[in-house]
């Protein structure tokens, strides 16, 4: 029984069905924001989001008696659990924040999709990268915010009053978000010689240090990629010597059998 479960857990046609659930359930709760929508067909929604909660649970009682306590030691089964068990809490009372919460549902897409949970593991081994560079752009963004309050502070203290207002303003700058007509330039009216800080604040951040994150993060993708294509390789090698070796077997086995035939061809 339990491997006819995993047979059926474990097939393409039952990996489409998950993802066009969560794909459809994704709409449904979408329509669940427009308040007009609600008014005329509110409970039906509220009834097709009990039964698609009804099916993610069945989804992964059937997971939990085939795998059992190896469950819980996959990462992607622990998330796609959380993810169920946070829209099974009543969303009332104290919990009523949790009714935002049941758009998380879509994030399971990346559990059943390969090259979405590739993505993500890609990602994950990009931190300790990016973990350097989030550093090295703390230390920046320190020294630059010091600098900024005490060169600007006087004339503008709504953009550089402290730290963290400059530490803000900056940020924006790295952003280019109105960057240039919105601070620059009424601080240079004030500064003429402004540019001389700005310019290679933005060379340094925008087009240097978050360069690098896009770096660590191709790099960890391509290993990543690399990894997953040498595991296939693997496993299409193992698969090519069972095949060699079955066919081994078999002539092995008909050579003999020729043999046994040709001993009783010269018994008269």
């Amino acid at each position: 029984m339990r491997e006819r479960v995993r047979t059926i857990i474990s097939s393409k046609a039952w990996e489409r069905a998950i993802i066009g659930l969560i794909v459809f359930n994704a709409f449904t709760l979408g329509l669940e924001t427009s308040d007009s929508i609600m008014a005329e067909i509110g409970q039906a929604l509220r009834a097709v989001d009990r039964l698609v909660l009804a099916a993610f649970v069945l989804e992964i009682a059937l997971r939990l008696y085939v795998h059992r306590l190896r469950f819980f030691r996959d990462p992607w089964s622990l998330f796609d659990f959380t993810i169920v068990a946070i829209a099974l809490v009543p969303a009332s009372g104290p919990f009523q924040v949790l009714r935002a919460l049941r758009i998380l549902r879509v994030l399971r897409l990346i559990s059943v999709v390969p090259s979405l949970r590739r993505v993500v593991a890609g990602l994950i081994a990009a931190l300790p990268g990016m973990g350097s560079i989030i550093m090295l752009l703390t230390i920046v963004f320190y020294v630059a915010s010091v600098m900024a309050t005490e060169l600007f502070k006087d004339s503008f203290p709504e953009w550089f009053g402290s730290i963290g207002l400059s530490a803000y303003s900056l940020f924006q700058i790295m952003t280019l978000e109105s960057w240039s007509m919105g601070i620059v330039r009424p601080v240079m009216e004030v500064y003429p010689y402004a540019w001389a800080f700005f310019v290679p604040f933005i060379l340094t951040t925008t087009f240097v240090v978050l360069n690098l994150f896009i770096g660590v993060v191709v790099s960890a993708m391509q290993d990543t990629v690399e990894e997953s294509a040498g595991e296939t390789s693997r496993e299409i090698a193992l698969e090519g010597r069972a095949l060699a070796d079955a066919i081994a077997d078999l002539k092995r086995e008909v050579r003999e059998l020729r043999v046994v035939v040709e001993e009783r061809a010269r018994v008269p």
